[in-house]
């Protein structure tokens, strides 16, 4: 073991999922000290990564991000170095610096990107071709033929390529996934997903402009979907519609194309039975009520021959009535940011915290050559190449919106194209 090359990694994205910190301050969200940057700082602490690098597109950033994390995750577990490189350099602005923080690394390190939807495919594309195995946050990319040649380079350069589809690792979804295998043919499936209209605050300089929310939060239970669907059923038609009034208006104001609630009506053809249609309704909203008590609603639905599969991830038997705050339903399963007895970091069983473990055990057994890439893709693994349905049907929904028309998912020899 101790002959095996550490994993040198890069974080891609300063904001809210990788430091907690969204430039007014902490993040108000139940992501205080973020995700991708404890994770990491814990599986350095534990011998699992390398140094840690860390890009953003403003370097004046780092100084309020380094003192965040100082006081919040060095100053609150035991044995936690919080130290990284970061780029851009000094106070400057570079929406390029990437490129900079990935030519230090050398092939065989790795990327994990967590920036606008907009920037995941050249990011990912940059890093992939320099040997880099890369783990991108959903949604993958926003153009199939974008996930495709991301599939394409990752084979040609022989790396691995993730997408953080964390609910995977959910373990309720995970056993429900395993369960639906026995339900015979599938019949219908609709999910629910929303964040309080506060994220409109955070997501301001993107919603709308370069992504909407089907992408940002319906990727979660689309991919969930096309996970229990895999060798099963293939998506072949999705009509869109969308709600609007609430982003663009005070004190949100967000660009005048943002929708607020978006739903996605999507056929579904069974793969071992001609006659076996079935029909799903994907929907996700970021004009949700403030003080709900929960920071994501997530509901999903499942009906097939034998049975039906039901699931409230958003109360899970838990919460806790604060006379300030009211009512809250709190997920310690996702990240448990409390310490261990002995004042360590505990969160290694969250399912946010397996998920980007997964893809550093995956990249650093394939750098030291104990494991092929391809390999993966036989694990049920939210794989690059295990999720092209997913990109395929968010797609296929943001041009039935824009060109207001329903729109055809289908095969071309190996390739999926829409119509």
């Amino acid at each position: 073991m101790s002959t095996e090359k550490k994993l040198n990694v890069l974080m891609c994205g300063t904001g809210e999922y990788t430091t907690g910190w969204t430039g007014s301050g902490a993040s108000k969200s139940d992501k205080k000290i973020g995700v991708v940057a404890l994770t990491l700082f814990d599986l350095r602490r534990l011998g699992k990564v390398g140094n840690l690098s860390m890009v953003g597109t403003n370097g004046g950033k780092f100084p309020a991000i380094r003192k965040h994390l100082e006081e919040n995750i060095a100053g609150a577990y035991k044995d936690m170095d919080v130290s990284f490189e970061s780029f851009p350099k000094g106070d400057s602005l570079d929406v390029e610096a990437y490129k900079e923080a990935i030519d230090k690394l050398s092939a065989g390190d790795a990327v994990i990107i967590f920036t606008p939807d907009s920037t995941h495919y050249p990011i990912a594309l940059y890093a992939i071709e320099r040997g880099l195995h890369v783990l991108v946050t959903k949604p993958a990319v926003q153009l199939l033929h974008h996930h495709i040649e991301l599939v394409e380079a990752a084979k040609k350069h022989d790396v691995v390529c993730f997408v953080e589809h964390h609910k995977r690792f959910d373990p309720v979804y995970s056993d429900a996934r395993a369960r639906a295998a026995s339900l015979g043919e599938f019949n219908f499936y609709s999910a629910w997903m929303s964040q309080p209209k506060s994220q409109l605050e955070t997501f301001r300089a993107w919603a709308g402009k370069d992504s909407d929310i089907s992408y940002y939060l319906s990727s979660h239970h689309i991919d969930i979907h096309c996970w229990i669907m895999q060798d099963k059923a293939v998506p072949t038609r999705v009509v869109a519609s969308a709600a609007t009034g609430i982003a663009t208006s005070e004190p949100y104001n967000c660009v005048p194309q943002t929708e607020d609630t978006i739903t996605l009506l999507v056929d579904w053809q069974s793969l071992s039975s001609s006659k076996h249609k079935g029909t799903a309704v994907y929907t996700a909203s970021w004009t949700a009520p403030l003080k709900a008590g929960v920071h994501s609603a997530q509901h999903w639905y499942y009906m097939a021959e034998k049975g039906e599969i039901n699931v409230d991830q958003a109360h899970r038997g838990y919460d806790i009535v604060a006379d300030e705050s009211g009512k809250t339903w709190y997920n310690p399963f996702y990240m448990k940011y409390s310490p261990s007895e002995s004042g360590h970091f505990d969160g290694q069983r969250g399912y946010g915290y397996i998920s980007i473990e997964k893809f550093i055990d995956a990249a650093s057994s394939v750098s030291n050559q104990q494991t092929k890439p391809a390999d993966y893709d036989f694990h049920g693994l939210p794989t690059i190449a295990n999720t092209v349905l997913t990109t395929a049907i968010l797609n296929a929904g943001r041009i039935s919106l824009d060109e207001k028309r329903p729109v055809s998912i289908k095969q071309e020899g190996t390739q999926w194209v829409l119509e």
